[in-house]
This record gives structure tokens, sequence and C-alpha cells, in this order.
């Protein structure tokens, strides 16, 4: 039996943010980062909300850890809001997740995300930093209630950003697509998903705004295909090494995505060849269409300038053998092995990294 859930509204388009003036909010905590405190999105979100009161936590940052987590929570709880709204990239509505989740109190909880890649504003999913190692968090009590996809916040990405978030939008639909608990449903999105972010990228990233709410849509489209099928080894190896060496996330899976593959062909090589031949790059024989899908995947990380590898994302093959016992370790321990198409071992991992290392590993 298949079965697809998905509670949140999402409300999209040129000026979507003003459907918080019909939301009757009148506490609202917002969850935000110095960044747009200081160029004043922070003010926008509340004059649209218009609430009675309001109160701001400003301090998140790339890869939030736990203990700024607490301290939201801390004062979530201190304000007792009736809505929160998280405004930011995947690590602001994680964090917002992860502060909700532990006030244990009832709030309407509202994603406004400003960056196309995590998908986080339609997922049970959040991730955390502790230390060196990045924990997932998955419970459908993480899922926002609605999101807001407005193309005016998306005008003024940086191309890096563009990029690092674009791999991410297509390494979370692949994944999901091939995932272990994928269905007709997951398919769908993660199939549109994956087309309109391998097409669309590269005028996004050369300065195109009018393809980005189209990218936009696709980056909740992949989070609507993986919180239901899941993820895969891809994932858990770039929380792992983004744990450890702090790369952009979307940067990790760029480089690790095509080599994820080669080890999963196996098992999933016939859902590869369908979503190459869904993306024009297809061939009437499965080998073909696989390479002709890894290929585009090496083409586009290139024009999109991201590494290659390891070594040219500024971490050495000795720094990377260091840390190897740590990888594998963090590796296995991530809940996005379990729904991996192929069983993930030890030598599965450290076949990955091979690849991935460079020259001299």
């Amino acid at each position: 039996m298949e079965s697809f859930y998905c509670r949140t509204k999402i409300y999209s388009g040129t000026g979507a943010l003003g459907q918080l003036q019909h939301m009757g909010i009148r506490r609202l905590f917002l969850v935000t980062d110095p960044y747009f405190m200081e160029n004043k999105t922070a003010d926008a979100v509340i004059r649209q909300a218009s609430p009675e009161a309001h109160c701001i936590f400003h301090k998140v940052t790339p890869d939030p850890s736990v203990e700024l987590a607490a301290e939201g929570t801390a004062m979530l709880r201190a304000f007792a809001p009736d809505t929160v709204v998280a405004l930011g990239g995947g690590s602001t509505i994680d964090c917002a997740k992860a502060m909700v989740y532990f006030a244990e109190t009832p709030v309407r909880f509202i994603a406004i995300p400003t960056t196309s890649g995590s998908g986080s504003e339609v997922t049970d999913f959040a991730v955390l930093t502790h230390g060196q190692t990045k924990h997932p968090l998955v419970d459908p009590k993480l899922r926002p209630e609605a999101a807001i996809l407005d193309s005016t916040l998306l005008e003024q990405l940086p191309k890096k950003l563009v990029a690092d978030c674009g791999f991410d939008v297509l390494s979370h639909a692949m994944e999901a697509f091939v995932a272990a608990n994928a269905s007709y449903f997951t398919d769908a999105f993660a199939k549109e998903a994956f087309t309109t972010a391998l097409s669309l990228l590269p005028a996004s990233y050369g300065g195109r705004t009018d393809v980005r709410l189209q990218l936009h849509a696709a980056s909740t489209m992949a989070g609507l295909a993986f919180t239901g099928a899941g993820l895969g080894l891809c994932h858990a190896m770039a929380h792992s090494l983004g744990g450890i060496f702090h790369l952009p996330h979307g940067r990790l899976n760029a480089i690790l995505l095509p080599a994820v593959m080669d080890v999963n062909l196996h098992a999933c090589g016939g859902k590869y060849a369908k979503l190459a031949r869904f993306s024009g790059v297809g061939s009437a024989s499965d080998t073909v269409a696989i390479r002709n899908l890894k290929n585009a995947l090496v083409r586009l990380r290139k024009e999109l300038g991201l590494p290659k590898d390891l070594k040219e994302a500024g971490i050495s093959p000795r720094t990377l053998y260091q840390h190897e016992g740590q990888i594998v370790h963090d590796t296995l321990a991530d809940p996005c092995c379990a729904t991996n198409p192929l069983p993930v071992e030890d030598y599965t991992v450290r076949k990955v990294l091979g690849a991935i290392a460079g020259n001299g590993y």
C-alpha cells in the first residue's frame, strides 16, 4: 500500500507575502538571520502580518547548532506567540522547526523560504549541528502549516547561492525518485522538480530572475517528494562531511551525486534511465541513458562553477583521510541511509569517498 500526505498549504507568486494580512496573526514570533534584519525584509514581514505584538529572533547562522535552537526555544516559550514565522533559507527554517518542536506549545507555523534548495517549508525534516555532527530530526510535527513562495524575495540571490541551492534541488529530486519508499505520487513531484531544475538552473545562474519562481516551486516539489519517499547515501554523506568541514550542503551534493549514482546503479538503474528520458537526455539503451544523465550533471556542475571533488573544494586528501573513520560512522548513523535503494555498508561509503576525494587519496 502507498500513502502520501501533504499538510502544508502553499501560497505562491509575486506578492504572495501579502497573504500574511489575512491570517489573523495577533502575537508573532519571527525567526530569521542578521541579513534579513539589516535589509529590512523582516520589517516587511511584520508590516504585512500587522500583529498586536511581535518578537524577533535573528541570530540564525548556517548549520544552526543545538545550543542556538535551545536559546530560541526559551525565547519562544517566554513570548507565547500564536504564530511562528520562519524567514530565510533552509538553516533558518530548520532552526525554527526545532524551536517549535521543542517548545511543545500549540502555535501556527509558517515558512517563508528565501532560497530555492532545501524544501524545508514542506518537509518533516530538520537538521541541527552539535560539535562536528549534523543531526537530522524526522517527525511529522516538524512540517509547517503554511508556506509562502514569493518571487520578489528571489531577485537578489548571489550566483553561488543559486548554484549551491540548485544542486540541492537536483539531489533531493533524484534521491527521492529512486528511494526505497518512492511512490507514484512522490515520483511525479520528483520528476517535475528534477527536470525543471536541470533545464532552468543555467538561466537563473546567469541572472534571469523570470525563471526563479519556477525553480522555487521545483524546490518545494522536491521537498514534497523526499519527505514522502526518503533520501539516500548522497544526503547522508553530505550531512557527515558538512558537519566536519562546514562546506555548503548543496555544494557537497553536487560533488557527491554522480559518484553515488555509480554505487547505486545496479539497484535502481532502470529508474535512473527513466529520469534521463524525462529530462530529455535519454536513449533507447538504459546504459546510454544513465551515462547521459550522469554527464548532464557533471556538465551542469562545471557550468555553475561548482567543484568536481573535495580537493577542489579545499579539503586535502590527507585531511579527508584523517577524518575517514568519523565520516563513515556518521554516514552509517544517518537516517537517510535507511531509504537508499541499496543497503549502505562501510565499504560503500569508503568507495564514494575515494571517488570524490581528488588525486592523492
